[in-house]
């Protein structure tokens, strides 16, 4: 599409070879008001948001917002200037206005530089992150000019390849013809391009690095000698199908002389039971298959069964698992199974169907046989699941009752804005309470932390059995993302900012979504406590959920320095 307010292209020749001929087409097809608009976008991106970034990707997430500010830009002057009518004259933007642009661009990108400076410096020193060196501030303008550059090529390109099909059809058809067949056109090739290269040429590409990785086997794992353990000796599961992270699972966790020592009395060995994305040829089958497996290992006849749901890859926040074994010396079985090998943040995207039906699946055919022992003999059974893997452990539960109902408690660390029963309780929460750390109905059954003394909210009032702990942080991208970012100012920037996110932080259309969108892929480069990195806190809320016989509050701070995230 042309660029209603470019600059006027000249007759004469260029000069000087085919780059300073290409060089000098770009500057003569930029527009103006899309130069105004991505410059404020470009400042506008450098505002605090819910994480601290790197050069580098502040640089990538300026120009992606430029980028944005200078399509909305050229188009709100092309279509000025087609509702005024084309043959009216317009005044196009000489060398002066471009000259006093780039006056204020660098004023005003030196002045932002410096408040980004000071808003830096403050979330890495509220989250404690070590601050960006001076040479950061160059860096993060220089990568943006050059992004930018590169994407509005991009556009060029485009449109001039748009033009070039206009005009050869405005040869053969009448013009209003041509140019409804022209973006008809264009947006076939967009959807077509879009389908068949990006999404399958592209995740193809993705599952098959992905895979690749999976069928890895981490330095310090090896096959079980335990038959209590899915991989080992008489499983009905095959190491080699368990993926890479299934096969730390079983590789990893306490020892049953660990878990004597810490207890002060003999342990039972605990039972982890996997199924992995090779270990059967559907989820139906996986989840049926991990099942059984916890039937053979005995795990029906422990105290304690906990159905933990994976991220995309498979993998388990070791300090929840680690936890109960501890809590219950080892008297556990724990049961998960894979249902994608793609990162989680890209599984949410493209994976969440597999991951509700893995969910479900899952809890249902360990249910199954749950009901079949008498109710005065049933081990305690709860649910787990971070991030996606949240999103896969409410699945199976259409309301915080019946969650409440059919189990002994839940976990959910992480959530993402797609959980249909977190969303329903922060939307229904009670009057007062934040978005960020919601309170709804009274806390009866369902409690909101960001850290382990948020349990006790709301004060004074009793907990029923069946308890349900959502562990969010206000500074967590992964669960404040929405598309609704885009054009929707949310609850959690219109109310009191929560505890880890700056004041500053404000609500900007389009930016927002922007800013948040990229917090997503740094989420866990934060210290414990902020953005998604889940550690201290959850055995603190296992021991409020369970209340384990004779497990003390000196306990849980004695297992902290054992844990980590695996």
């Amino acid at each position: 599409m042309d660029t209603d307010d470019a600059t006027e292209p000249t007759t004469d020749t260029p000069r000087g070879g085919r780059l300073l001929a290409a060089a000098r087409g770009y500057g003569r097809r930029l527009s103006f008001t899309g130069a105004v608009i991505a410059t404020l976008f470009l400042w506008l991106s450098a505002t605090p948001s819910l994480l601290p970034r790197g050069p580098l990707f502040q640089g990538a997430v300026s120009a992606g917002a430029a980028g944005i500010g200078y399509m909305l830009g050229a188009f709100v002057a092309w279509l000025a200037r087609y509702m005024l009518s084309r043959d009216e004259a317009w005044r196009r933007p000489g060398r002066t206005w471009w000259i006093g642009l780039g006056v204020v661009f660098v004023i005003g990108t030196v002045t932002m530089m410096f408040w980004f400076h000071r808003w830096q410096d403050e979330i890495r020193d509220l989250m404690g992150v070590e601050r960006l060196t001076w040479t950061a501030y160059p860096t993060v303008v220089i990568v943006a000019v050059i992004v930018f550059a590169i994407l509005v090529g991009i556009g060029q390109a485009v449109g001039w390849g748009t033009r070039t099909l206009f005009r050869m059809l405005n040869r053969k058809v009448p013009p209003r013809i041509s140019a409804v067949a022209t973006g008809l056109v264009v947006v076939v090739l967009a959807v077509l391009v879009f389908n068949g290269v990006v999404a399958n040429y592209g995740m193809s590409a993705l599952n098959s690095t992905f895979a690749a990785v999976n069928d890895e086997t981490n330095p310090d794992t090896e096959p079980p000698t335990s038959t209590l353990r899915s991989g080992g000796p008489q499983s009905l599961v095959s190491w080699d199908s368990l993926g890479r992270m299934g096969r730390t699972f079983v590789s990893s966790g306490p020892t049953v002389e660990q878990l004597t020592e810490f207890n002060k009395r003999p342990a039972t060995e605990p039972i982890r039971v996997y199924a992995g994305l090779k270990s059967a040829d559907s989820i139906e089958a996986s989840a049926e298959l991990a099942a059984r497996e916890l039937e053979r290992t005995g795990g029906f006849k422990r105290k304690l069964i906990a159905v933990a749901s994976t991220t995309g890859t498979g993998w388990i926040n070791q300090a929840n698992t680690d936890s109960l074994e501890y809590m219950y010396n080892g008297d556990t079985a724990v049961v998960s199974m894979q249902y994608s090998t793609l990162p989680s943040w890209l599984s949410f995207l493209v994976d969440q169907e597999r991951a509700r039906q893995a969910g479900r699946a899952l809890f249902e055919a360990v249910d199954r046989r749950l009901r079949r022992i008498p109710e005065a003999q049933r081990p305690k059974i709860v649910v787990y699941g971070e991030s996606l893997g949240s999103f896969a452990a409410e699945a199976p539960f259409g309301s915080i009752p019946t969650l409440a109902a059919r189990t002994d408690g839940a976990l959910f660390t992480g959530p993402t804005f797609s959980n249909d029963l977190w969303r329903e309780t922060t939307d229904h929460r009670d009057s007062g309470s934040p978005e960020w750390l919601p309170i709804y109905e009274d806390g009866d059954q369902v409690r909101f932390i960001a850290d382990a003394d948020d349990m006790s909210r709301p004060v004074g009032k009793v907990w029923d059995t069946g308890r349900i702990v959502y562990l969010q942080h206000p500074s967590d991208p992964i669960t404040w993302f929405s598309p609704d970012l885009i054009l929707n100012k949310p609850d959690w920037l219109e109310e009191k900012r929560g505890r880890d996110v700056l004041s500053s932080t404000v609500w900007i259309p389009f930016v927002t979504f922007l800013q948040v969108s990229a917090d997503m892929a740094v989420s866990v480069n934060v210290p414990d406590g902020h953005g998604h990195t889940f550690l201290a806190a959850i055995p603190k809320a296992w021991a409020k959920i369970l209340e384990p016989p004779g497990w003390t509050p000196e306990d849980t701070q004695r297992l902290l320095p054992l844990l980590t995230r695996g």
